[in-house]
């Protein structure tokens, strides 16, 4: 089974945020991703912003 993962440095912003995050599900990615995209990046945790993360995880592992 492939880890999925999300990286944030795919996806402008002013911040230059540097944080990947990766799991075993792409559930695992999705919550711990709206969590970082509300905290820091101070989004509204909903249902678009999830598809939106969705939509974006990929397999394997973030690029070094």
């Amino acid at each position: 089974m492939a880890r999925k993962y999300i990286d944030c440095r795919l996806f402008p912003s002013d911040t230059k945020c540097s944080v990947a995050i990766s799991a075993d599900t792409e559930d695992e990615v999705v919550d711990a991703a709206v969590q970082h995209a509300v905290s820091v990046h101070k989004h509204e945790d909903s249902p678009q912003l999830r598809k939106q993360i969705r939509s974006c995880v990929k397999e394997g592992n973030p690029a070094a």
